[in-house]
């Protein structure tokens, strides 16, 4: 199972400016511009923080479950069951990473990337 931790964490930190860190709970987190993508529970489990709007069709459409421990917040959690299931939680990171990585605000009424 060690092999999934290394594909995912070779892929993510290829990304542009990922920082990868311990998580505060255990495991590991992934952050871009200072805010988390999410994180690895061991091989086993993914946590990732989403809009309540994003978490819902995600979780509609089977590709991720409600937070183990705050199913109704904005997180999501992702079972590894095996090596299959690792393309599926590098989309799920890569659509965080671009959302987050990506992000504009609005400075005096003129859009800025964040």
């Amino acid at each position: 199972m060690s092999n999934i931790k290394d594909a995912i964490l070779r892929e993510v930190q290829t990304w542009e400016g990922v920082t990868v860190s311990p998580h505060r709970y255990g495991g590991i987190e992934f952050q871009v511009k200072g805010r988390e993508i999410g994180h690895l529970h061991g091989v086993t489990q993914a946590d990732l923080p989403f809009t309540a709007k994003i978490r819902k069709q995600l979780i509609e459409s089977g590709k991720a479950s409600p937070h183990h421990i705050y199913p109704n917040s904005g997180w999501i959690s992702y079972y590894i069951h095996s090596v299959e299931d690792v393309p599926l939680l590098l989309e799920l990171l890569r659509m965080n990473y671009e959302r987050l990585a990506n992000k504009r605000v609005e400075v005096n009424s003129e859009k800025v990337v964040a």
